[in-house]
């Protein structure tokens, strides 16, 4: 493939950092202080105040929604988009939640925020806002509505690490934001997934979660006494606050985070790049190129034609097989997750069809390969083979 969606993402220093650790006598591989250095650094980074390694995105989202139930054991809603990973709307199910779909802003990809505000009704718990491949999906106006109405903002960052709104990086504004390191995002642990948050009593509550609800795994001495107050009876080494998971991850993987976190910054900075010429050349006649860049971390160049034309869907798919260009028909999680067969039943018949927005997107969009190693004469050529469909 001479496009693939992601190259060299895992780097030489990266594996040798790994090998080092494996060097010596008696190598910690599970659990330890590699990943709460790596934990500390990524809150530092990103400007919060906790965060915690666990071994997937998807974990992180339903490690999310677990601390919501914890919240709410009766359930409610969560406003969801339905351009957006599986894991997203997966992890509310699982969670006994009813997620509400709203449709898109075509410039950001996002969820719009006028259709998230005329969704919420006194059965909201919470909008799970997904940034979409690098976009910032925030206004203003939504961040001062959800906190007058005291509606919690989750954020899915796992596609847009280093993306900003006005200047601060998303995933910092949320109760909760969650991100992932899956091989093709803008770093890598091969596996894995941050859980992040200001507030102490989720940061508790999550590293119980992580840990098949251990108790001793709360790092609060009052959290840690309370339980074993209430339960004499129990051992206090094995006392499971939930019925949980084990979503831990490795001495490895945070060894390779530590050091892919070294460059993100420059590695965000070059995506941006490659985005801002890749939009500079691409026929704006037949693709969409006003999408909203500011403060955009680019995950993967966009390429949405501005009118549904089947054939010219057809011509371009063709010039990208013989082109050697990898690509994602539908863009982010395929296209429509309304569509999808696990909401047969959950969602009315036909529902998918109002949210036209989407919908376009379903069948006229794709996604192809950006990364920090993508040289300019390279775009040159992706857009002049595009362009020619």
């Amino acid at each position: 493939m001479k496009y693939p969606l992601m190259r060299n993402n895992i780097l030489r220093e990266d594996l040798d950092a790994v090998i080092e650790h494996l060097k010596q006598e008696d190598p910690i591989l599970t659990h330890g202080s590699n990943v709460r250095a790596f934990e500390a650094e990524w809150s530092a980074w990103l400007g919060v105040t906790h965060s915690v390694f666990v071994n997937s995105g998807a974990s992180a989202n339903l490690l999310t929604m677990a601390v919501l139930k914890i919240r709410y054991p009766e359930g409610g809603e969560v406003i969801v988009p339905p351009l957006a990973w599986v894991s997203d709307i997966a992890s509310v199910l699982q969670n006994g939640f009813t997620p509400v779909f709203v449709d898109i802003d075509p410039r950001t990809l996002g969820m719009h925020p006028d259709k998230i505000l005329a969704a919420i009704t006194e059965r909201t718990r919470a909008v799970f806002l997904t940034h979409v491949q690098g976009f910032d999906g925030l206004e203003d106006r939504l961040l001062n509505e959800l906190q007058q109405r005291r509606v919690p903002l989750i954020e899915d960052v796992c596609e847009s690490h280093g993306a900003t709104h006005h200047g601060r990086k998303l995933g910092s504004f949320g109760w909760i934001s969650n991100f992932s390191f899956y091989y093709a995002h803008h770093m890598s642990t091969i596996e894995g997934g941050m859980i992040c948050t200001n507030d102490q009593e989720v940061y508790q509550q999550v590293r119980m979660l992580r840990s098949h609800g251990m108790v001793r795994e709360a790092t609060d001495p009052a959290v840690q006494g309370a339980y074993r107050s209430a339960n004499p009876e129990l051992n206090p080494d094995f006392i499971f606050a939930f019925p949980a998971y084990n979503t831990r991850n490795t001495e490895i993987g945070g060894i390779l985070g530590r050091s892919q976190l070294k460059r993100l910054d420059r590695n965000v900075k070059r995506r941006t790049e490659n985005l801002l010429r890749f939009l500079r050349q691409l026929d704006s006649d037949r693709y969409r190129t006003d999408f909203k860049v500011e403060g955009s971390s680019n995950y993967a160049f966009n390429l949405i034609l501005t009118r549904p034309d089947n054939a010219l869907v057809e011509r371009l798919m063709r010039v990208m097989r013989e082109g050697g260009i990898e690509f994602r028909r539908g863009s982010a999680g395929g296209g429509n997750q309304i569509r999808q067969p696990y909401l047969k039943g959950v969602v009315p018949n036909d529902h998918h069809l109002h949210f036209p927005e989407t919908e376009h997107v379903h069948f006229y969009g794709f996604y192809i390969g950006n990364y920090p190693d993508l040289r300019d004469e390279e775009i040159d050529e992706l857009c002049k083979v595009l362009n020619s469909a």
